[in-house]
């Protein structure tokens, strides 16, 4: 466990109520640092104040829209014991093996950092294609859903919220393509009968890969279909990193 007698702070994203994790990011975080089984808890933002919040705490983004301005978004963790500030999925998991490589599993096989950075990469643009499936699902706060979409209008750079939206024949041609993609991804998970990349040792590929589908199981209409494609691969690996999905 955890040396320090004050639980690192996560700021993730809210939802409506009740509070959950939705984004993939936030997943990613929450899943790690139950892994790590370090003390934690807990700090929503409202989308509209996420860019105030990292401003406030000195955490400058990492990301960039396509646009190529700056993207201020979460997750983000305070570490009380150490004074540090983490502003990224990826090197908050780098972090949290590195500072407490004795609490919980490790997240990362020795000298296995770079690969994951990569496949990180991978995985973030396959998904991150798709998404567009997910808009009519994502669970606003009520208080602030105008804001919240007014945000996402900015950042794609359309003229408003339905231009977010797919559906009818689109919107089944998306889910097709989305599925094809996803079966070529499968195959990367052929060479073991296990839930995870490596068979029954969990790592961070896979949760990696989980955040989306944490994601998904939230706001993707079609949930259901994508629990039968590919044998149920992707529903397995969902359900084996359950264990791992507490909100604290």
């Amino acid at each position: 466990m955890a040396t320090s007698p004050n639980p690192i702070r996560f700021f993730d994203i809210a939802s409506g109520p009740p509070k959950r994790t939705y984004a993939p990011n936030p997943w990613k975080t929450r899943y790690a640092l139950n892994v790590k089984s370090v003390p934690y808890q807990t700090e929503w933002v409202e989308l509209p104040d996420v860019k105030a919040t990292r401003m406030a705490h000195g955490v400058t983004p990492v990301r960039k829209l396509p646009d190529d301005s700056d993207f201020y978004t979460l997750p983000m963790i305070h570490d009380a014991a150490t004074g540090t500030y983490v502003g990224d999925s990826f090197e908050i998991a780098v972090y949290l093996d590195q500072r407490y490589p004795q609490s919980g599993s490790r997240l990362f096989p020795p000298d296995s950092i770079g690969i994951h950075r990569v496949f990180n990469a991978h995985v973030d643009a396959l998904f991150s294609r798709h998404v567009v499936l997910c808009s009519e699902g994502i669970p606003f706060n009520p208080e602030t859903a105008e804001a919240s979409k007014a945000e996402f209008v900015r950042r794609f750079h359309v003229s408003g919220w339905g231009d977010l939206v797919i559906e009818g024949e689109a919107r089944l041609k998306k889910v097709e393509d989305f599925k094809a993609e996803m079966e070529e991804f499968a195959k990367l998970y052929r060479y073991n009968n296990g839930p995870f990349l490596e068979g029954e040792t969990m790592s961070y590929a896979d949760i990696i890969v989980g955040g989306w589908l944490a994601m998904l199981k939230t706001t993707l209409p079609e949930w259901e279909q994508l629990c039968e494609w590919h044998g149920g691969r992707w529903k397995r690996l969902c359900e084996a990193l359950d264990q791992w999905a507490d909100l604290k």
